[in-house]
């Protein structure tokens, strides 16, 4: 199993932040990677609900992503798992309030697990490890750039 982790401190407050990642059909507004999101299940964001998402791989091509939610403690963490080929993975994303000269701030950690499921998924991880890890740190990089961006445009409408 491999595991990637980024925090990134956000001047937002956890609730704008949580409004952001649970709304399933605006992630393709403020995620920079996402062109369309088509929901699988119908009702609020809770266990069970899934969704899948296109987004553009660094080649510049598409590849469809299918999120599944395990777990939804609002305002704290938001855990998803995502079916791979030969690997599984389960994607958390972490919110802690923090105190930075004197503003409301939030510490966010986004997490992924890679956990093989199949052979092939092992020997792609031996040989494409090193790789995989920095694409994937850079995505989630990428992703805690455009959350910290729709928090500080959305900052006024979260405080009305």
């Amino acid at each position: 199993m491999s595991t990637v982790a980024v925090t990134q401190l956000i001047e937002a407050p956890a609730i704008a932040l949580w409004q952001l990642l649970v709304d399933l059909p605006a992630r393709a507004d403020w995620l920079s990677t996402v062109g369309a999101v088509e929901l699988l299940t119908p009702g609020h964001l809770a266990a069970g609900t899934s969704w899948q998402e296109i987004r553009t791989r660094p080649d510049g091509g598409a590849q469809a992503e299918e999120f599944v939610v395990v777990e939804a403690v609002p305002l704290r963490r938001l855990v998803l798992s995502s079916p791979g080929i030969g690997v599984d993975y389960r994607i958390t994303w972490t919110l802690r309030t923090v105190r930075r000269r004197r503003r409301a701030c939030t510490a966010v950690t986004v997490r992924q697990e890679a956990r093989p499921t199949a052979r092939s998924g092992r020997v792609l991880a031996l040989i494409f490890g090193g790789l995989a890890v920095r694409a994937v740190e850079g995505a989630f990089r990428r992703d805690l750039a455009d959350l910290a961006r729709a928090a500080r445009s959305a900052a006024p409408a979260v405080a009305a």
